[in-house]
Protein backbone atom coordinates (compact mmCIF):
# COMPACT_ATOMS: atom_id res chain seq x y z
CA UNK A 1 0.00 0.00 0.00
CA UNK A 2 1.27 3.08 -1.25
CA UNK A 3 1.73 6.10 1.67
CA UNK A 4 -0.83 8.34 -0.21
CA UNK A 5 -3.23 6.06 -0.15
CA UNK A 6 -2.66 4.65 3.47
CA UNK A 7 -2.79 8.76 4.58
CA UNK A 8 -5.85 9.40 2.87
CA UNK A 9 -7.13 6.29 4.73
CA UNK A 10 -6.00 7.31 7.50
CA UNK A 11 -7.86 10.69 7.41
CA UNK A 12 -11.31 9.19 6.09
CA UNK A 13 -10.85 6.86 9.37
CA UNK A 14 -10.51 10.37 11.61
CA UNK A 15 -13.57 11.88 10.13
CA UNK A 16 -11.56 14.67 8.60
CA UNK A 17 -11.74 13.92 5.01
CA UNK A 18 -13.54 16.41 3.38
CA UNK A 19 -13.66 16.64 -0.80
CA UNK A 20 -15.21 20.00 -2.43
CA UNK A 21 -17.72 19.91 -4.73
CA UNK A 22 -14.91 19.12 -7.93
CA UNK A 23 -13.93 15.86 -6.42
CA UNK A 24 -10.68 17.25 -5.40
CA UNK A 25 -8.69 17.89 -2.28
CA UNK A 26 -7.69 21.18 -0.94
CA UNK A 27 -3.83 22.07 -0.50
CA UNK A 28 -3.96 21.45 3.38
CA UNK A 29 -5.78 18.16 2.55
CA UNK A 30 -3.21 16.87 0.11
CA UNK A 31 0.10 17.97 2.22
CA UNK A 32 -2.26 15.79 5.11
CA UNK A 33 -2.15 12.69 2.53
CA UNK A 34 0.98 12.64 2.27
CA UNK A 35 2.20 12.89 5.86
CA UNK A 36 4.98 9.93 6.43
CA UNK A 37 3.81 7.00 8.58
CA UNK A 38 5.91 5.12 10.90
CA UNK A 39 4.41 1.63 12.27
CA UNK A 40 5.59 0.33 15.66
CA UNK A 41 5.16 -3.44 16.41
CA UNK A 42 4.95 -3.72 20.02
CA UNK A 43 4.07 -7.26 21.87
CA UNK A 44 0.49 -5.99 22.13
CA UNK A 45 0.13 -5.19 18.54
CA UNK A 46 0.43 -2.58 16.11
CA UNK A 47 0.70 1.40 16.60
CA UNK A 48 0.74 3.48 13.52
CA UNK A 49 1.79 6.85 13.91
CA UNK A 50 1.33 9.68 11.15
CA UNK A 51 3.76 12.52 11.47
CA UNK A 52 3.79 15.93 11.69
CA UNK A 53 6.65 16.90 9.27
CA UNK A 54 5.78 20.60 8.18
CA UNK A 55 4.84 21.50 11.97
CA UNK A 56 8.04 19.70 13.38
CA UNK A 57 10.40 19.31 10.72
CA UNK A 58 13.80 19.00 13.25
CA UNK A 59 11.88 16.64 15.46
CA UNK A 60 10.60 14.05 12.94
CA UNK A 61 14.10 14.04 10.99
CA UNK A 62 15.58 13.26 14.41
CA UNK A 63 12.45 10.53 14.67
CA UNK A 64 13.20 9.09 11.54
CA UNK A 65 16.80 9.10 11.89
CA UNK A 66 16.28 6.67 14.81
CA UNK A 67 13.36 4.89 13.33
CA UNK A 68 15.90 3.94 9.99
CA UNK A 69 18.86 2.99 12.37
CA UNK A 70 16.10 0.50 13.92
CA UNK A 71 17.22 2.02 17.43
CA UNK A 72 13.64 1.73 18.65
CA UNK A 73 13.93 -2.54 18.33
CA UNK A 74 14.25 -3.74 21.44
CA UNK A 75 13.00 -0.70 23.22
CA UNK A 76 10.51 -0.46 25.87
CA UNK A 77 8.02 1.46 27.16
CA UNK A 78 9.39 2.31 30.62
CA UNK A 79 7.20 4.87 32.27
CA UNK A 80 3.20 4.23 32.35
CA UNK A 81 0.64 6.64 33.64
CA UNK A 82 -2.38 5.66 33.24
CA UNK A 83 -4.80 8.90 32.23
CA UNK A 84 -1.16 11.00 31.12
CA UNK A 85 1.18 8.94 29.31
CA UNK A 86 3.27 5.90 28.54
CA UNK A 87 6.77 6.73 27.65
CA UNK A 88 9.36 4.40 25.96
CA UNK A 89 12.11 5.10 23.31
CA UNK A 90 15.27 5.25 25.03
CA UNK A 91 15.83 2.11 27.44
CA UNK A 92 15.89 -1.65 26.87
CA UNK A 93 13.72 -4.56 29.33
CA UNK A 94 16.27 -4.58 31.72
CA UNK A 95 15.99 -0.40 31.77
CA UNK A 96 19.40 0.28 30.77
CA UNK A 97 19.36 3.40 28.48
CA UNK A 98 20.50 3.51 24.85
CA UNK A 99 23.09 5.80 23.17
CA UNK A 100 21.66 8.11 21.41
CA UNK A 101 22.44 10.97 19.13
CA UNK A 102 22.81 14.88 20.08
CA UNK A 103 20.04 16.42 21.64
CA UNK A 104 17.75 18.66 19.02
CA UNK A 105 16.07 21.97 19.36
CA UNK A 106 12.36 21.94 20.99
CA UNK A 107 9.67 22.46 18.35
CA UNK A 108 7.16 22.97 21.21
CA UNK A 109 6.16 26.46 20.02
CA UNK A 110 4.72 24.52 16.41
CA UNK A 111 0.88 25.11 17.39
CA UNK A 112 0.23 21.48 18.17
CA UNK A 113 -1.29 20.17 21.50
CA UNK A 114 -0.95 17.17 23.95
CA UNK A 115 -3.70 15.91 22.88
CA UNK A 116 -4.88 12.67 23.49
CA UNK A 117 -3.21 10.13 20.83
CA UNK A 118 -0.08 12.99 20.24
CA UNK A 119 3.25 11.73 20.40
CA UNK A 120 5.52 14.14 21.96
CA UNK A 121 9.04 14.27 22.80
CA UNK A 122 10.34 13.25 26.14
CA UNK A 123 12.83 15.49 27.55
CA UNK A 124 14.63 17.14 31.15
CA UNK A 125 14.10 20.31 32.86
CA UNK A 126 16.23 21.54 29.90
CA UNK A 127 14.49 22.70 27.19
CA UNK A 128 16.48 21.71 24.33
CA UNK A 129 17.48 18.01 25.86
CA UNK A 130 15.46 16.13 23.82
CA UNK A 131 16.75 12.31 22.08
CA UNK A 132 15.60 9.41 21.36
CA UNK A 133 12.40 9.44 24.00
CA UNK A 134 9.07 10.02 23.64
CA UNK A 135 5.53 9.76 24.87
CA UNK A 136 2.21 9.35 23.82
CA UNK A 137 -0.98 11.23 25.78
CA UNK A 138 -3.57 9.29 27.12
CA UNK A 139 -5.61 12.59 27.91
CA UNK A 140 -5.36 16.35 26.88
CA UNK A 141 -2.44 17.25 28.74
CA UNK A 142 -2.99 20.89 28.64
CA UNK A 143 0.09 21.83 30.82
CA UNK A 144 2.53 19.56 28.59
CA UNK A 145 1.33 22.38 25.99
CA UNK A 146 3.85 25.27 24.99
CA UNK A 147 3.88 28.27 27.74
CA UNK A 148 0.96 26.98 30.03
CA UNK A 149 3.86 25.66 32.91
CA UNK A 150 6.87 26.10 30.33
CA UNK A 151 8.30 25.98 27.34
CA UNK A 152 6.50 22.83 27.03
CA UNK A 153 6.86 19.59 25.23
CA UNK A 154 7.28 18.94 21.40
CA UNK A 155 3.99 17.37 19.24
CA UNK A 156 5.65 15.97 16.43
CA UNK A 157 2.98 12.79 15.70
CA UNK A 158 -0.36 11.43 16.19
CA UNK A 159 -1.85 7.71 16.29
CA UNK A 160 -4.02 7.29 13.38
CA UNK A 161 -4.57 3.16 13.89
CA UNK A 162 -4.25 1.22 17.48
CA UNK A 163 -5.45 3.48 20.14
CA UNK A 164 -6.49 0.62 21.38
CA UNK A 165 -2.98 -1.14 22.02
CA UNK A 166 -1.73 2.16 23.28
CA UNK A 167 -4.69 2.29 26.03
CA UNK A 168 -3.93 -1.73 26.45
CA UNK A 169 -0.36 -0.85 27.02
CA UNK A 170 -1.37 1.85 30.03
CA UNK A 171 -3.83 -0.81 31.65
CA UNK A 172 -0.74 -3.21 32.20
CA UNK A 173 0.29 -3.31 36.01
CA UNK A 174 3.54 -0.82 37.26
CA UNK A 175 5.48 -0.90 40.19
CA UNK A 176 8.91 0.41 41.47
CA UNK A 177 11.60 -1.12 39.23
CA UNK A 178 15.58 0.34 39.47
CA UNK A 179 14.72 2.86 41.58
CA UNK A 180 11.83 4.15 39.49
CA UNK A 181 8.20 4.55 39.98
CA UNK A 182 5.67 4.16 36.97
CA UNK A 183 7.75 1.17 35.54
CA UNK A 184 5.40 -1.72 33.73
CA UNK A 185 6.61 -5.44 35.80
CA UNK A 186 6.35 -6.98 32.49
CA UNK A 187 7.77 -4.12 29.96
CA UNK A 188 5.59 -3.79 26.91
CA UNK A 189 9.01 -3.90 23.88
CA UNK A 190 8.72 -2.42 20.59
CA UNK A 191 10.01 -5.18 18.13
CA UNK A 192 10.07 -3.23 15.14
CA UNK A 193 9.85 0.43 13.84
CA UNK A 194 9.60 1.29 10.42
CA UNK A 195 8.27 3.69 7.31
CA UNK A 196 4.97 2.41 6.27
Amino acid sequence: MNRKFSGLKALAWAGVLMVSASGTLSAGEARAAERPQVVLETNHGEIVVELFQEEAPITVNNFLMYVNDGFYEGTVFHRIIPGFVIQGGGLTANLQRKQTRAPIENEADNGLKNERGTLSMARTQVVDSATSQFFINLEHNVALDHGVRDYGYAVFARVVEGMEVVDAIAAVETGMRAGQRDVPLDPPVIERAYLR
